[in-house]
């Protein structure tokens, strides 16, 4: 057992980040109360540097807010939060067709349309959220109808601003990856056989075409028939989409009493860890080539916040409900990386981009990209799970 685990203090330290440092920060900076919504560029010391808002982190942080109501504490400032981010949504982010779109300035004009469903799945993820911690049964319609018109667009996610030619069809692992999220999410407010579909979808989707079976990790694009593609997407690979997915596989797994799933999810994280780790300046890497070539991602070497800490979620999570002793020196080698690298203990709340080396490539704490979302929420995780743990030694 590590020394990390026999102290027994891991819980307390991600609580106490939590709801002493990051909320605080977001909560400080980031609330737009004259115009509705939330400003996620935020510099080092929590200035807004941009006011654009981008309409997946609105639904994200509306989330955030919502579920910390729900989950940790009857707080109304919470509540007021999370309500300021709602009305914003539904006011300014969809189009006429109840598309949502990706960014809007600061009082709440359409700038860019919606060219892909990700924005519509975090807005239904907050709807949900908020309809448990407010009663508004219009905002419970409005998150069941996200999700339904999310299903609808599944096979063709960007409709009209698809790129492609259609010449070298292939499918991607965000949707089933997210969708498995999603549905959890949206458990209490959907009728049960509708739940159980989309868990099998995700499943066979996440844990049969994308994970692949001869080399244990997830490919981030197959062809329609879940055969790999030779090209710069088909051997396209990001380990932290691919770990931050066998959580939601534990999840499921927790939630269906499947231990093989869960075992199965537990085997990939440490398989695409040994895979992807950066043996010579540590830390996890973004981007790589399933056969080693040069990636087209130009940023492949960069270490970002959200891989690390989902990593760490999924660690936490993996070891609480599998107690497998390999997973240990793992969590002990990723939680030193991030803690050392990421968080600001000066300024408050983590960095997102290092470079390679694992020095500070953007000292910004929120933008177009990073908003109140990964951090908090492998927080919230990582405390809980380490409660169970903790609890149990």
């Amino acid at each position: 057992m590590l020394d990390i685990l026999k102290h027994r203090t891991l819980s307390k330290q991600y609580k106490d980040t939590l709801l002493k440092d990051v909320i605080p920060f977001w909560e400080q900076n980031s609330v737009d109360f004259e115009n509705g919504g939330y400003y996620t560029c935020l510099d080092n010391t929590g200035n807004v540097f941009e006011k654009d808002k981008f309409m997946w982190l609105q639904g994200r942080q509306a989330w955030m807010f919502s579920m910390l109501y729900n989950k940790v504490e009857t707080n109304e400032k919470w509540l007021e939060i999370a309500k300021n981010g709602i009305d914003f949504i539904v006011k300014n982010g969809m189009d006429a067709e109840g598309n949502f779109y990706f960014s809007t300035t600061e009082e709440g004009e359409a700038l860019v349309q919606p060219y892909n469903i990700f924005s519509d799945c975090f807005a239904a993820m907050a709807f949900s959220q908020y309809a448990i911690a407010s009663g508004d049964e219009s905002i419970k319609k409005l998150a069941v109808d996200t999700y339904r018109s999310i299903l609808k667009k599944k096979d063709n996610s960007k409709g009209i601003y698809e790129k492609s030619t259609g010449a070298r069809p292939l499918k991607s692992f965000a949707l089933p990856m997210i969708l498995s999220n999603l549905v959890l999410e949206l458990e209490d407010i959907l009728p049960k056989e509708e739940v159980e579909k989309t868990i099998d979808f995700s499943i066979h989707e996440v844990m049969e075409v994308f994970l692949d079976k001869e080399s244990g990790i997830i490919y981030e694009f197959v062809k329609p028939d879940g055969s790999l593609e030779d090209s710069f997407n088909g051997r396209l690979l990001n380990p932290g989409h691919g770990i931050e997915a066998m959580w939601f596989m534990i999840d499921i797994g927790i939630r269906r009493n499947d231990q093989s799933l869960i075992q199965k999810a537990t085997d990939t994280i440490l398989k695409i860890l040994e895979y992807s780790w950066d043996s010579e300046f540590g830390g996890i890497l973004y981007f790589m080539d399933a056969k080693g070539y040069p990636t087209q991602q130009l940023e492949w070497d960069q270490k970002l916040w959200w891989v690390h800490l989902e990593t760490l979620v999924a660690l936490a999570k993996a070891y609480e409900h599998t107690q497998r002793e390999e997973l240990l020196p793992w969590y002990q080698k990723v939680h030193d990386y991030s803690w050392s690298h990421f968080s600001d203990p000066e300024n408050g709340e983590w960095y997102g981009y290092l470079n390679r080396q694992g020095e500070v490539l953007l000292d910004l704490k929120g933008g177009k990209w990073k908003g109140c979302f990964h951090v908090p929420r492998a927080m919230y995780q990582c405390w809980k799970s380490f409660e169970n743990i903790e609890s149990k030694l």
